[in-house]
């Protein structure tokens, strides 16, 4: 899938400006896409506020029929990694990859097969383009206090260099709630049906 470069700034709808500006977020330490232990442990402790934004703007898509019914659509198939577990099933609405980041609209929602054929909510995955991003911003994109990860190009999406912020909002993740790997999620069940 390719993304359009649109630079612009990062921004909130009122309404989500006043849902953050109410919480409080602690500064956890940025990490890229190499380290994924280090600074888990300092996310491990305060992630509650973004956690419960996150649920309040994605319970609807934990039937994935409505999150296609929102232009979300499966990209990547089931990404998994070679020893940190898996990310899963990501269904991408293109439009919103747009350079701005609004915690209540994410590009991503995140899921997990299972063996009965089901699809799992697991999180919300945010994106943005680093080009974009980088324009306009002296630092990393972050949300309500969590900074996001840095994929370098090239990369196994096949996408420009690219900032993203997982949030393990409806299935606990022991390594943290901003990793971008799930020990517990598996792609088994998707590579069963999908030989």
């Amino acid at each position: 899938m390719k993304f359009e470069r649109v630079v612009s700034q990062f921004s909130f709808p009122v309404v989500a400006l006043f849902v953050l500006m109410s919480l409080s977020a602690a500064p956890v330490t940025a990490q890229d896409n190499h380290d994924h232990s280090s600074s888990a442990q300092a996310q491990r402790s305060s992630p509650g506020a973004l956690i419960q934004v996150v649920r309040e703007y994605t319970e609807r898509f934990r039937d994935v029929a409505v999150a296609e019914s929102e232009d979300y659509h499966l990209q990547f198939g089931c990404v998994s990694g070679p020893d940190a577990g898996a990310m899963g099933l990501h269904f991408v609405k293109g439009g919103l990859v747009d350079g701005e980041l609004d915690v209540t609209t994410p590009e991503i929602v995140i899921y997990e097969p299972t063996p009965s054929g089901r699809l799992r909510l697991t999180g919300a995955d945010y994106l943005v383009l680093a080009d974009a991003w980088n324009a306009n911003h002296s630092g990393p994109p972050q949300l309500m206090g969590q900074l996001f990860h840095l994929f370098e190009a090239p990369n196994r999406f096949g996408l420009p260099a690219f900032y993203t912020l997982h949030v393990w909002a409806w299935k606990d993740n022991p390594n943290g709630a901003f990793v971008n790997w799930h020990p517990n999620v598996s792609c088994s069940a998707f590579s069963d049906q999908n030989p």
